[in-house]
């Protein structure tokens, strides 16, 4: 199977501390991968890695056959995101932010018009269009926001704690539109999340990153088979331990994230 993702010898270190210490992994074309690990883990890092918010210290990534230190914006073209805290502009209507969204990426406006209509009602907002965002509940917005992300049809989404803060009702709602989504476009999806029952249910493959390293990787079946243990949530945990983590401390990535990500 082709791979649309290709990440070798991955390496991020802020002075003497090593975040993310010479990864290689690779994920398929059109499948769902989880990118599993506890607080300050390297996740985070390795995600800013990959979609150009951060540069690597070493290492090379490849994203649907682009170099992302050689071709920046040839990268950015091919994935789409969703972040984990609010990014909607929530003055504007859904049907305004959407329409931002395609003008920064340079969609053509006949497509942009017809895009905008096809993915508002797979989420179920089209009759919701009108409506300014903050009066929206927290699971519409995250639908809008990955509507959003889809608006210029990457390859790859990239989904960091995306149902974090939402009921299980909505949690699962917001799944069933994602696995619609992946079927439908054949949009590879990259995801994390804390919510180990979530990546047993949709993840085909998941790799599991503690201390900056890969720990694990296979299929959530493989990874409960090498640990001896009966869920996903048991295996992670075998893997990288019981102890309670802190939230690393942000880095200055934190600050430029967004004006990095829109600068073109």
């Amino acid at each position: 199977m082709e791979n649309i993702i290709e990440v070798k010898n991955l390496t991020k270190k802020y002075g003497e501390f090593t975040a993310v210490d010479s990864i290689s992994f690779v994920v398929s074309k059109g499948i769902v991968f989880a990118f599993l690990g506890p607080n300050g883990a390297g996740k985070t890092t390795t995600i800013r890695m990959l979609t150009t918010l951060l540069d690597p210290t070493e290492g090379k990534i490849s994203l649907a056959g682009y170099d992302s230190v050689k071709d920046e914006d040839g990268v950015r073209r091919s994935f789409g995101i969703v972040f984990q805290d609010p990014s909607l502009d929530e003055e504007l209507t859904a049907l305004e932010n959407m329409e931002l969204h395609g003008v920064l990426y340079s969609v053509p406006k006949k497509v942009r018009k017809k895009r905008i209509e096809e993915l508002l009602n797979i989420v179920e907002l089209w009759d919701r269009r009108n409506e300014p965002t903050k009066n929206f509940s927290g699971g519409m917005k995250r639908r809008l926001e990955i509507a959003r992300g889809l608006l210029h049809h990457p390859k790859i989404l990239f989904l960091d704690e995306p149902t974090l803060g939402l009921d299980p009702q909505t949690r699962n709602h917001i799944w069933s539109y994602i696995k619609n989504l992946n079927k439908r476009e054949g949009i590879t999806v990259f995801f994390t999340t804390h919510y180990m029952d979530e990546a047993e249910r949709v993840a085909d493959e998941v790799n599991v990153i503690d201390h900056g390293k890969i720990v694990a990787a296979g299929s959530p079946a493989e990874l409960k088979k090498k640990t001896e243990t009966n869920s996903l949530e048991e295996a992670f945990l075998a893997l990288t331990g019981r102890d309670i983590r802190e939230e690393a401390q942000s880095t200055q990535a934190d600050m430029r994230m967004h004006r990095k990500m829109w600068r073109h």
